[in-house]
Parts: structure tokens; sequence; C-alpha cells
């Protein structure tokens, strides 16, 4: 048995696949802690790992991050982006070391994990030395010496002219990046560590072992990837049985189609009331998530063959549905493929662009290329799918690799090698 401290920024998408970790070494035999906010403590007991909670780092209600991170009032896209990094990610980092320097002090660990947005966590394990490991929970953002820049929504170039382009933002990534230099540097500067001319990525991602939820399908195939990186497909917990909503039965035998927006920038408007237009007259159920426990209503009226719940127990609904609409949060679009699911792909902001340009690379989805698109725009991307068996196949052959790389288990073993 040996002694780990694994890390996630308090947001779901981020918590829920390294819980799938934390279980995995937990069965393995260790003894897991796990640092993250006090909102997701009973999801981390769950998983027989012990909850450390944010004490010095700020706690913030994911749904309302302005309240706590007022820069964030009314940003969207890049702006949102980059606001997000600087004031979320690293201006947190400093009050992340003191609370992972207390959990030290009172109990040591043997080695150390994190999500690739916990800076504390890397900047900690600059500091001390400790042996550290990256669990990518998100599409992998590493630069290197194919295709595009990561987070831009591009796909690789195949032509000449596109190749062009492609190496020209890639040595326009510093300049990109200025805007996180100085509050990485004063982060640095905070905890006592010496100035760095590395990029981001470079501080974010472990380079001894970076473990990568996701497949070389859903990552354009690239060659350039490190020896570092190894993909474990989706990390997800194993479910757990949960009450189902009292219109289940209505599934039956029907054409399912969910439509979420995920847990960040849910704003219904945006995609999920397009969709339940644009679909309000067909044979099919629509089935709704809100990305809010409890709230099983929309702030409008819904078309009879909608149905509605805050969260759905995928377990239970993929297997039902034939066809996802969604703005691209990883960790939905990975559970849809796993189960064969095509998607219909509405990547407004974040990595979502990003996301949607990966799936329809790989021809498992559409993309609309738009984080509001019009009932018209979505209807067509759904006819689309509905019509051309390619994008099922294609769902299938990305599920397949998925399932075959391993999971959470795979992500423990690799974990073991640096204890």
């Amino acid at each position: 048995m040996a002694k780990l401290l694994l890390t996630a920024m308090p947001f779901t998408g981020h918590v829920t696949p390294m819980l799938s970790v934390a279980a995995a070494l937990v069965a393995r035999g260790h003894d897991v802690r796990f640092y993250t906010g006090s909102a997701f403590r009973p999801g981390v007991e769950a998983s027989g790992a012990r909850h450390v909670p944010w004490t010095k780092a700020p706690e913030f209600d994911e749904n309302d991050l302005t309240a706590t991170f007022p820069r964030l009032v009314g940003k969207k896209g890049l702006g949102q982006l980059l606001i997000n990094v600087q004031d979320v990610f690293i201006k947190t980092a400093p009050a992340q070391l003191e609370d992972l320097t207390a959990e030290w002090e009172r109990e040591p660990w043997e080695a150390l994990a994190g999500d690739e947005m916990s800076i504390g966590t890397a900047l900690y394990a600059e500091k001390t030395a400790c042996p550290w490991g990256t669990v990518a929970v998100l599409p992998l953002n590493l630069i290197g010496r194919e295709g595009p820049p990561s987070g831009m929504g591009l796909t690789p170039g195949r032509n000449p002219v596109t190749r062009l382009r492609d190496a020209v933002l890639r040595t326009a990534v510093p300049l990109i990046a200025r805007p996180l230099s100085k509050p990485l540097a004063s982060a640095r500067a905070e905890i006592g560590l010496p100035p760095s001319k590395a990029p981001f990525d470079r501080v974010a991602f472990s380079a001894r072992l970076l473990v990568a939820s996701g497949a070389p399908l859903l990552d354009y195939e690239r060659t350039d990837r490190p020896a570092s990186v190894h993909f474990v497909g989706q990390l997800r917990p194993a479910p757990t049985p949960s009450a189902l909503p009292p219109w289940w039965a209505d599934l039956d035998g029907r054409t399912v189609v969910h439509v979420t927006q995920g847990t960040q920038n849910i704003d219904p408007s945006d995609l999920i009331r397009p969709t339940l237009d644009a679909l309000a007259d067909r044979d099919m159920i629509v089935v709704v998530s809100t990305g809010v426990p409890d709230r099983d209503e929309l702030p409008f009226p819904v078309p009879r063959n909608a149905r509605v719940a805050g969260f759905l127990p995928y377990a239970d609904l993929l297997p039902q549905v034939d066809l996802v609409v969604t703005n691209g949060g990883w960790g939905g679009t990975l559970a849809a493929l796993a189960h064969g699911i095509p998607l219909v792909i509405a990547g407004g902001d974040l990595d979502k662009p990003e996301i949607a340009a990966r799936v329809a690379w790989a021809g498992a989805g559409f993309n609309l290329k738009t984080g509001t698109p019009s009932a018209a725009k979505v209807a067509g991307g759904v006819d689309r799918v509905l019509a051309d068996p390619s994008f099922r196949d294609a769902a299938a052959r990305v599920g397949r690799q998925l399932d075959e790389l391993g999971g959470p288990n795979r992500a423990a073993e690799l974990l073991e090698t640096l204890l």
C-alpha cells in the first residue's frame, strides 16, 4: 500500500474523472486522499478516498463563477477563457500550494497527481521535487510539432497552405499566451520560485507522466506526442443506482435525442431552446439535462415530446439514445462516444470548439461551428447525422478504441509508476 494525493479543480468535469482514478487506486489497496472543493466531499468519500478541502484556496460555485471571480461578468469566448485561466486557475495557485503544504506536514504522501488545470499542484511539485503526474481530464492541450495549437478548433492542415498556417500559428503561441505570463510570474514569485520562461503547457503538464483521457482517434492520431503521454480512454466512475424520472417508460421503443449543455455556460437559450424548437414536431423524444441538480424545469414552455431533468443517469440513458446534441463538454462527449452514439456539437467557448473539431475530424459527429445555433441549423445537423450511417459507424469505432485503452484501471496502473 502506498499513500497518494490526487487533486482536481472543483468543477464537475474535472472532479468526476479524477474520482474514477481515485476509486481504482483504492481498489488496488492504496491510501488515497483527494484535494478539491467541499461541495465534492460526498463523491470523494464514496470513491473510498479521504477528502482534503480547499481551505486557504477560495471555495466557489461552478454554476456562479462571477460571484467569486467578478472579472468574468459578461465575458464569453476568448476573453472568458483567458480570465478563467488567469483568475480561477493561476491566481488561486499560491493558496492551493499553502493547503498542500499544510496537508503534507500533517501527513506526507509518496506521489502526487492532479488534473492539468491544478496549477497549484504543478507549482508544489516543482517547489518540492515531489513525484508528480498529470491526469488530463480535458482534450490534450499540449503543443507539439504537428498541426495547429490545440484549443483553436482547427483541424490539422492537409495541404501546403494549411500546413503553413499551422506552422505560423504554432510560432504565435507565445504571443497568444502572453496575457498568462504576468499572473503566472506573480504566482511563482509569491511562493518563492524563480522566474521561468517555460510556456504554460510545460508548467501545467508533468514531463514524467501524462495520463490522458480520450483516444488517439480524438487527438488527430498525432505522432508527435512524447513518450510520457498515455491515452486511457474514458475516465468515468462506476455507475451507482439512482432513481429514474417518472417519465422514463416514455423512452421505450422511441427515437431518443439527448440534448445537454453540460455544467458550464448553461443558459438554456443557447442550445437547449433551439433544439427543442427544431425537434418539437418530430416523432421522437427529446431528453434534456439542465446541468443543475434538482433543476428539473426550464424557464420557458417545452414541447410535448420533451422530457427534462437536472441530471440523468447516463448508464441507464445512453443505451437508449440515438443521437446527442451537445455544447461539447469533454466528459459527456466521451460518454456518448463510448456508447457509439454520434453527436451534433455546438461548441461556442472554452475548449468546446476544439472538442467539436476533433469529433468531426473523427467522423463521429457534425460540427455546428457556433455555440448559439438557430433552430434551423440544429435541425439540419440532426437530419444529416440521422440519415448518414457513417456517423454512427465512426462513433462506434471511437467507442471501441476508448474501451480498449483501459480506463481508470489503466490510469491507476500508470500512476503506480510514480512510486
